[in-house]
């Protein structure tokens, strides 16, 4: 099991987490800080200087995964890991692929006032050390204040939250050890497996009375997508779509969907790749659209959206499926895709 201590500078994290290693029998402190340290130190300096935080790096949120997997073979767990995590698709990503894993998380936010968060900011910039570098972590922790209100909303909904803002690291450290006891801040994620060899998906489009496409947001994953999902050994892959979209939003289709794409997605280390395809499920009625289901485990949200949406929400191999699957059901004719490209 993870203990993931969030929370923004100052908000106790790290002297919680200390606190926190003598309260949970077994525990260790993981802190996936190193990781972006050691990733400074073997990147090409041209590639730290395309992004603004070692977070940004996919490298980083798979080794977090990587490392904790790791840790728990050598350590019986659990891992406590104070680590900022404002992102919601950074926290779906990593916390995704842990659930793949098997790998419980409990969320815990470790939250304070703003003029208190301050004064702990400055307090630790007059700590000993080199002034410029002090400076300028102090100027990093006061910018990202912003950033955590912005991420408030849906931090508080996601996570188990401590308010530190009067409490002493122990007493901080007390209530989180109470929290982990208790099941508070369990995240009740999909248990995906991650693949092992190519794998077979079928996504099933719908559509409302203005044509607009439904997209769903998984929480185990980062992104917008359409419903669907892995076609399961044996299955016929239509028969996978409407499973999948049952299973997802409690919607029975009628009858088997036809087929828009058949899209062949080259692998691209760690991915394996394998065929994809996408269905046209018809339209919904507005009645059908009021009684979608989400499934907390698997989908935070759905939205009808329009091409022009969907190119903004979607990451560009799916974007561009989405792109011939809609031409295809407008001529009528399915298409085959070999990488994104038509073929024939």
């Amino acid at each position: 099991m993870i203990v993931w201590l969030n929370g923004t500078f100052g908000a106790g994290k790290t002297s919680t987490a200390h606190e926190l290693l003598d309260l949970l029998p077994g525990s260790t402190l993981y802190d996936p800080e190193l990781i972006g340290t050691g990733l400074r130190l073997m990147l090409p300096a041209k590639r730290l200087e395309e992004v603004d935080d070692y977070q940004d790096l996919p490298s980083w949120r798979r080794m977090v995964v990587d490392t904790a997997a790791a840790l728990l073979t050598e350590v019986p767990g659990p891992l406590v890991t104070p680590m900022t995590l404002l992102r919601q698709d950074y926290r779906d990503e990593i916390f995704g692929a842990l659930a793949a894993r098997r790998i419980p998380v409990r969320h815990i936010l470790l939250h304070a006032e703003e003029t208190i968060l301050r004064q702990r900011i400055a307090h630790r910039a007059e700590q000993p050390g080199d002034p410029g570098t002090q400076e300028s972590t102090r100027r990093w922790s006061l910018e990202h204040l912003g950033l955590y209100a912005d991420a408030l909303a849906w931090l508080t909904d996601d996570a188990h939250v401590v308010d530190t803002t009067r409490l002493t690291p122990r007493q901080a450290a007390e209530r989180v050890a109470e929290a982990v006891r208790t099941g508070a801040g369990a995240c009740d994620i999909v248990q995906t497996p991650e693949p092992t060899a190519e794998t077979l998906a079928a996504g099933v489009l719908l559509f409302d009375d203005q044509d607009r496409v439904l997209l769903v947001d998984p929480t185990y994953k980062a992104g917008w997508e359409f419903p669907g999902g892995v076609v399961e050994r044996g299955e016929p892959p239509a028969h996978a779509g409407v499973r999948e979209v049952a299973e997802e939003l409690g919607i029975e289709l009628p009858r088997a969907p036809r087929l828009l794409v058949l899209d062949w997605e080259a692998p691209q280390p760690p991915g394996f790749g394998g065929l994809r395809l996408l269905y046209d499920g018809g339209t919904l009625t507005d009645d059908r659209i009021s009684k979608l289901l989400l499934p907390g485990s698997e989908l935070r949200d759905w939205r009808f959206v329009t091409e022009a949406e969907a190119e903004r929400m979607l990451p560009p191999v799916r974007w561009n499926r989405l792109r011939w699957a809609l031409r295809a059901r407008e001529r009528g004719c399915p298409l085959h895709l070999e990488a994104g490209v038509p073929l024939g």
